[in-house]
């Protein structure tokens, strides 16, 4: 019996030779599965323990194309678009700074709580020599300013973590007194501070300017006035319309023509302006060189023509001009005294909101760092900043 199941079972596997290939074709995918599983644990070794440097690249590519997303942000929230930048540093060139700061929202209201802020900009050669003075200016104001500073790019500032003024230094060029290349540097310290969607009123000050009241009293007139305050005047003589180039009409006649001081407050409607402008720009640049001062001219001329009606018709910043020549008059240790402020507080009366004040200057200049000693010592009973 055995032997006929030997001779049937011999037979039945002559019979069915192709029952073999299955078995065959299972073997050989086990095989490649486990070539397979050995290649891909030798590249992982590979990438991780040698680190090959061709992985590199394909890895970096792969993960530079994956969209990033921060634990803390919600990238189409409101939040992300109105937040200030974290930084000011930033690699805009000029060209992408004006555009992205022209962008303005065309609902006058705001969606959600804003607190408008004043926007200190500094333009300066280098150090600030009047710090202290403006630290206890700012002290215990924070959220109702912003700072920006403008200082040649070779300089490098040393500011303290603690300081107002760390890490407020923008991307800056080089500006030359009374060229274009200075009201660049405006523009570009305007176009910084309106990227905070905050930033309300923009001063523009140099490192010898220093404040005449506290923080409270320049916040209520800033934020109180109907008018924005640059100097705009027909001024007849040749430091006025003597400056005047024909080569600037039909853009700019002589009619057109304004002169006014070089340091300003302006509103946020008036910076877009400024930074957003490429009519009145290249006429200036091209037609207004020394001995036309340019700082005195462009943006004065340009918003008097275009919004005669927002202007207070003048500046904000005292300067004492009596002793002649091209520059004012600078200050220092030996002329601050309380008669010297009262003198600057009795000087004239303007118009503040269409009627009559005594208070016309909230900042004063050229000062030099001599004064800075004595500035401290009067500071808490003349300027009321404690």
């Amino acid at each position: 019996m055995a032997v006929e199941e030997g001779k049937d079972l011999g037979v039945t596997l002559r019979i069915n030779p192709s029952r073999l290939f299955p078995l065959r074709l299972l073997q050989f995918f086990l095989v490649f599965l486990a070539l397979g599983l050995g290649l891909s644990v030798f590249s992982m070794f590979t990438v991780r323990y040698l680190k090959v440097q061709n992985f590199v690249p394909v890895t970096q590519t792969i993960l530079e194309q994956l969209p990033v997303k921060h634990c803390y942000e919600e990238p189409h929230s409101l939040e992300s678009w109105i937040r200030p930048p974290s930084k000011l540093m930033h690699t805009m060139n000029d060209s992408e700074l004006l555009w992205r700061a022209s962008l303005a929202p065309r609902i006058k209201t705001y969606p959600f709580k804003r607190v408008p802020k004043i926007a200190f900009m500094f333009l300066t050669k280098g150090p600030l020599p009047m710090a202290p003075l403006w630290e206890r200016f700012f002290k215990g104001h924070e959220g109702l300013y912003s700072i920006y500073v403008h200082s040649m790019p070779s300089y490098e500032p040393h500011f303290p973590p603690s300081s107002v003024f760390y890490q407020r230094q923008i991307p800056s060029q080089v500006a030359e007194w009374g060229r274009m290349s200075m009201c660049t540097a405006e523009r570009r310290l305007l176009a910084n501070a309106l990227l905070d969607i905050s930033n309300e009123w923009f001063i523009l000050l140099s490192e010898a300017c220093i404040p005449l009241n506290n923080f409270s009293i320049v916040y209520r007139y800033i934020s109180r006035s109907r008018y924005s305050f640059m100097g705009s005047f027909d001024e007849d003589g040749p430091y006025g319309r003597g400056r005047y180039n024909e080569n600037m009409a039909p853009k700019v006649n002589l009619s057109d023509w304004r002169k006014g001081s070089q340091w300003f407050e302006i509103n946020r409607m008036l910076a877009v302006r400024i930074v957003e402008d490429t009519t009145y720009f290249p006429k200036f640049n091209e037609f207004c060189t020394p001995a036309c001062y340019v700082d005195e001219h462009y943006f004065q001329t340009m918003l008097s023509i275009e919004t005669p009606h927002l202007l207070a018709n003048r500046t904000l910043t005292y300067v004492d001009w009596s002793r002649g020549g091209a520059h004012p008059a600078t200050f220092g240790k030996n002329d601050i005294k309380k008669e010297f402020f009262k003198k600057i507080s009795e000087s004239k009366t303007c118009l503040y909101n269409n009627q009559p004040t005594t208070l016309c200057y909230l900042f004063a200049r050229k000062f030099a760092p001599s004064a800075l000693e004595p500035l401290l010592e009067l500071a808490s009973d003349v300027l009321g900043i404690s």
